[in-house]
């Protein structure tokens, strides 16, 4: 905190705003500030803003004091600072080109890199991103964004406001194949989970009723659909969406290399159907996804890995070894380093143990999210 008053007095100074200014842009005192900039009262994010306001819209300090609050206030303020850019949608100008590599980029880190570090990183990058929001492309960008910071998230209650803000982002970029993404990524990411059938559910419908047209998008809401089912007890109606799901999917998949949260190559395909299947208790099926899974999957990926070794631990639970399937899950869980596990990975657990008629354990609480 002390670094950041520090830097938040430098920013002011060097831009010739005094204490006044910036007192005038929020509800605290010039004699308050004063010692934030000294380390002794804590930046809030309302503070942050009133800096980044009062040093002039566009101005590279600007965007530096909301970056630097982004990277060293924390996941909390960071998420603040997001949420009310958005909300105000703050004017500036940037390059079309750089933020779609950029977006693109944090779709392949988002399979190899702890979710903690790509946060941190992701949310600089969503605070200056939020003031470039001038053009439809430019919130095209900011759904993607939106989608895989929602990812990266603590709890899935806390994923699925960053989810809502990806469709409305969505939304305002007026193109339909990242409406339906965005939602179809939110429904198989909360339906995979087994986070919250309902809002996986309404995810999947809106994506479904946007267009019929092949894509991605609507292969992730057709087997989020088809874990609705299987977490409801509905076996028919899990095979039924998963027979359409890879119906669509054998027109659109992505390349066996590609490596990216955007793409549903054959192996990532079959991680969604290895889970469904063990959800179901069916052997067969559930078995070949898993092999699939195995075989097709690049080398260097290996939270995903664990969750096929998590889905064999559901899979004998479910088919009777209850002390057996949870040990086993438990042991690919504690092989994987910590910076590694993931929320999804949290989740996948407990429904183990859940279906073992295990316990939860009290270390789960310092999982990172992702």
């Amino acid at each position: 905190m002390e670094d950041l008053g520090g830097q938040l007095r430098q920013a002011r100074t060097e831009a010739g705003v005094s204490l006044a200014s910036v007192a005038a842009r929020s509800c605290y005192s010039a004699s308050h500030l004063s010692n934030v900039e000294a380390g002794r009262r804590t930046a809030t994010p309302d503070i942050v803003l009133a800096y980044a306001r009062a040093l002039g819209e566009g101005d590279v300090n600007r965007r530096q004091v909301l970056g630097l609050a982004a990277g060293a206030v924390g996941p909390v303020v960071a998420g603040e600072l997001i949420r009310a850019g958005f909300s105000a949608a703050l004017d500036g100008r940037g390059a079309e080109e750089d933020w779609r590599e950029r977006v693109d980029q944090y779709g392949r880190d988002y399979m190899a890199v702890g979710a903690a570090a790509l946060q941190a990183r992701l949310a600089s990058d969503l605070v200056i991103l939020q003031q470039h929001l001038d053009t439809p492309r430019m919130w095209t960008h900011a759904a993607r964004a939106l989608v895989t910071y929602g990812k990266t998230t603590s709890n899935p209650a806390e994923a699925i406001r960053w989810y809502d803000l990806a469709a409305t982002a969505a939304d305002r970029s007026d193109d339909l194949g990242v409406r339906v993404w965005v939602r179809g990524r939110a429904a198989i990411a909360l339906g995979y989970e087994g986070a919250s059938l309902a809002t996986a559910r309404r995810y999947a419908e809106q994506a479904i009723a946007l267009s019929d047209r092949p894509s991605l998008g609507r292969v992730q809401a057709l087997m989020a659909q088809a874990h609705v089912a299987a977490g409801r007890g509905d076996e028919d109606g899990a095979i039924l969406h998963d027979t359409e799901a890879r119906r669509v999917f054998d027109h659109v998949a992505s390349p066996d290399g590609e490596v990216s949260d955007t793409a549903v190559p054959p192996w990532r395909m079959a991680t969604f159907r290895s889970m469904l299947y063990a959800r179901l208790g069916m052997l067969g099926p559930g078995s070949e996804a898993q092999q699939e899974a195995d075989r097709t999957r690049p080398a260097g990926l290996p939270r995903f890995a664990t969750h096929i070794e998590l889905h064999r631990g559901l899979t004998m639970a479910k088919a009777g070894d209850r002390v057996g399937g949870v040990v086993y899950a438990r042991q690919a869980w504690e092989a994987l380093p910590a910076e590694r596990r993931s929320q999804s990975l949290a989740l996948m657990l407990r429904e183990v143990e859940r279906a073992g008629g295990g316990h939860r354990r009290g270390n789960e609480s310092t999982i990172a999210a992702g």
